[in-house]
């Protein structure tokens, strides 16, 4: 999954990013932004935001940068950096000090762990510990958002089905088990297969899913084929894409957490937190108030409508009271 990934490349320059700082929309800037209370918990502080370059990664990190420079605090702005590797690896350098992250990306991408954690509590102390010991990061208690794999179906086919999670599909009749997945899914040793070994309906398994039953498309052709119930029942989504709602998808339980938790965290560099401890009270505002349902409907205005992440992250901290 691109969002989670390391590109290729390696370190990234970012002198030329620093030239275009600032919070910046298609609507002018929010120098004049502050908290509804008036307080400026933040004054003084020099901070650096950045982002991945995938929408949700480029909102969150806009919802960040709008809020903590409400609170008082320079923010440089540099959203939107290409790939995992280069927003990652600024931070590791010091040329950034917040960035939001995934812990099942920690654990598996960042350090190489096989083991499945289900709890996603347990997950974030196990991704928090290393990290901090390692490379002095602070992992903030995460969102309550989880941006993981699933299976959806059309809200109609579910409903025709029967089906409310992974196991009740595995009881329908092979017919019925037509499943669209992209190739970095189908191919992954913690994706497709392993899937439905763990669902007891193994590819091309006596009494599982036959070759003939699954179809390997394009990630983004995924949503309308399922939504559409041709040429499959059930397709693979990521679980706050905005086209879930968009397109009227329910999402089955994983009821025996086969996924990897993918919970978003804000993610501060050890030497900023320590001199601004502030920060963790602001972001854990944020996380609170950060859920599934409310990622796709943010992912959605910004991939579906067309709306500016800048724009749609001011209008949200505004919407909840927590700007001006």
């Amino acid at each position: 999954m691109i969002r989670r990934l390391f590109a290729a490349a390696g370190a990234v320059m970012l002198a030329g990013s620093i030239a275009s700082c600032g919070l910046v929309s298609s609507s002018g800037t929010f120098e004049s932004t502050t908290l509804v209370d008036g307080a400026r918990p933040l004054d003084g502080a020099s901070l650096v935001v950045t982002s991945k370059s995938f929408t949700e990664g480029v909102l969150l990190g806009k919802i960040t940068a709008t809020y903590l420079a409400a609170a008082g605090a320079k923010v440089t702005d540099l959203t939107g950096a290409p790939g995992s590797a280069s927003s990652r690896q600024a931070q590791l350098n010091g040329d950034a000090d917040i960035l939001w992250e995934y812990t099942g990306t920690g654990w598996v991408n960042y350090h190489s762990q096989t083991e499945t954690i289900s709890d996603p509590q347990v997950l974030w102390e196990r991704v928090r510990d290393v990290e901090k010991s390692e490379y002095e990061l602070d992992w903030l208690p995460p969102a309550n958002f989880n941006d993981t794999y699933a299976f959806a179906a059309s809200a109609a086919t579910a409903e025709r089905l029967g089906v409310t999670t992974l196991s009740d599909v595995a009881k329908l009749p092979e017919a019925d088990r037509t499943f669209c997945v992209d190739d970095e899914f189908f191919s992954r040793s913690d994706g497709f297969g392993p899937m439905l070994d763990t669902y007891g309906i193994g590819l091309n398994a006596s009494g599982g899913v036959p070759s003939s039953n699954v179809t390997r498309m394009d990630a983004g052709v995924v949503y309308t084929s399922t939504a559409d119930s041709s040429p499959c029942n059930f397709g693979m989504v990521y679980t706050t894409d905005g086209r879930i709602k968009n397109l009227n998808l329910t999402v089955l339980q994983d009821d025996r957490a086969f996924f990897l938790p993918y919970s978003g965290t804000a993610v501060v560099r050890g030497a900023i937190l320590e001199r601004y401890p502030q920060i963790a009270d602001l972001l854990a505002v944020v996380s609170e108030r950060l859920t599934d349902d409310l990622m796709q409907e943010l992912n959605g205005r910004v991939d579906i409508e067309g709306e500016d992440p800048s724009d749609v992250a001011y209008e949200w901290l505004q919407s909840e009271g927590l700007v001006n």
